[in-house]
């Protein structure tokens, strides 16, 4: 367990250790310098180095014994507005200038900038350099003359740039660029150079005008003699040429004008033959056209018609088709609730029979096994409604009055008088209680009375009915 312990340790310090070197190991970016300082080793020479500069690379700094830092190499632009500079002439001028400078990457400059810019800041620096400046720029200008600074300025130019970049390099700066914007002086000195300059120009320019006036004069009265004479001979030889000029001329219109003739009727000819060519292409794609017309009408009438038709077609099939799948579901529908009414029906009437079945075996049941028995109490129990069917036969006859003429004497030698044979007559008319059983297959019970012969019916009684009739 300790020694896993111990391992784990040793492996954390050494990945520590690990990081920390790679740390230490430093890039340096392309616009700065970077300079390592404290113990950075001895010169050729044995002395010890103060610093030592990297550029364009990288380099590893020990822990402890070394750091670093950057120098930014961006350039420095210093404005340095020179006034009262003395002369080698004894003039004062005044020189308004700029100077771009920077860092130098030179090796030996750069181990300058290490030691005597290192810390300081961008306004140290310039205004470092400016000092600089301002002494190395009144240097040049007490060495040379208001003429040459004026008029030769490369000159000038160079030795500024010459001793500036010497003093800028022990600091190590190096000068990139310098700009005279003017030179004044407060005598006007160059001013009056300045016109005197303009004042002999002008009068250069003024004989040199002089002198080309006067050649052109001399020039002009020889050019002129020269042209008398050129003339005179050149009226005669125009003359002679004119003469054959216009005889070439005359041949020439003639032939001119006979081509023309011929050019002219070949063009009225094509003129002609393309425009009948034209009237035939034209009146060749008007029957193309019309024709195209034509068929397309037709084409897009019997579309329409055709179109139409089986529209009118397929509307009156699917009229039909849903016409009669709604008729067969209709009739299925019909078919149905029929087939569950009779069904219905069925079952009602198999119901009633088998209660009936039911009921009439409990009848038999109640008549001791009797059938006769049972049909007479089945015939008791319906008596009544057999009896009010009897009278409902005869209820509604409505006899407002019988007249009956009876003579007194019988028909036929029955006995019977005209009245109560009427009576008679009538009473047969229903159906007697016999008769119903009879037509149903059964018989009367005995103790309802068998059947009988009819009795008579004296006039009396039917003299009486007959008032009470008309009574009523």
């Amino acid at each position: 367990m300790e020694g896993s312990i111990l391992v784990m340790v040793i492996v954390v310090l050494a990945f520590s250790l690990m990081m920390t070197l790679l740390s230490r190991y430093k890039k340096c970016p392309s616009d700065k310098i970077m300079v390592i300082y404290g113990n950075v080793g001895n010169n050729k020479d044995g002395t010890t180095r103060s610093a030592r500069c990297v550029h364009g690379g990288a380099a590893f700094i020990l822990p402890v014994v070394q750091a670093y830092q950057y120098l930014d190499l961006t350039p420095i632009s210093i404005p340095v507005d020179l006034k009262q500079a003395l002369s080698r002439q004894n003039i004062r001028i005044d020189v308004p200038s700029r100077f771009t400078v920077g860092i130098s990457t030179e090796q030996g400059v750069m181990q300058n900038a290490a030691e005597r810019l290192l810390g300081l800041k961008l306004g140290e620096v310039q205004e470092l350099a400016k000092d600089i400046i301002f002494g190395q720029l009144r240097l040049v200008i007490a060495t040379m003359d208001i003429e040459e600074i004026n008029t030769d300025r490369d000159k000038f130019l160079e030795a500024v740039s010459r001793n500036v970049e010497t003093e800028l390099k022990k600091i190590g700066l190096r000068l990139i660029n310098v700009n005279i914007t003017d030179i004044n002086d407060e005598s006007g000195y160059i001013m009056a150079l300045g016109k005197e300059a303009a004042a002999k120009a002008i009068n250069d320019a003024r004989a040199s005008v002089a002198e080309k006036t006067r050649d052109g004069s001399i020039g002009e009265a020889n050019a002129q003699r020269d042209e008398r004479s050129n003339v005179a001979a050149a009226n005669s030889l125009a003359i002679q040429g004119e003469n054959n000029a216009q005889a070439d001329i005359a041949q020439s219109n003639a032939i001119l004008r006979e081509k023309e003739a011929e050019a002219a009727r070949r063009a009225i000819a094509a003129e002609k033959i393309q425009s009948a060519r034209a009237l035939e292409e034209a009146y060749a794609a008007e029957r193309q056209a019309e024709q195209a017309r034509a068929e397309r009408e037709q084409a897009t009438l019997q579309a329409d018609v055709i179109i139409r038709a089986e529209i009118r077609k397929r509307e009156i099939e699917l009229n039909a088709e849903a016409e009669a799948e709604q008729i067969r579901r209709t009739a299925r529908g019909e078919a149905d609730a029929i087939y569950a009414r009779m069904e219905a029906e069925g079952r009602g009437m198999q119901e009633i029979l088998t209660r009936q079945a039911v009921g009439l075996t409990e009848v038999v049941k109640a008549a001791a096994g009797s059938p006769d028995d049972a049909v007479r109490l089945i015939i008791a129990d319906k008596m009544e409604a057999l009896m009010r069917v009897q009278v409902d036969a005869i209820k509604n006859l409505k006899i407002d009055k019988i007249t009956v003429w009876d003579g007194g004497s019988g028909t036929q030698g029955d006995g019977k008088g005209g009245t109560a044979g009427f009576l008679s007559g009538l009473m047969k008319s229903i159906p007697p209680m016999h008769e119903l059983f009879d037509m149903t297959g059964m018989q009367l019970p005995k103790y309802l009375g068998a059947e009988k012969a009819e009795p008579a019916i004296d006039v009396g009684n039917a003299e009486c009915a007959e008032a009470t009739d008309a009574e009523d």
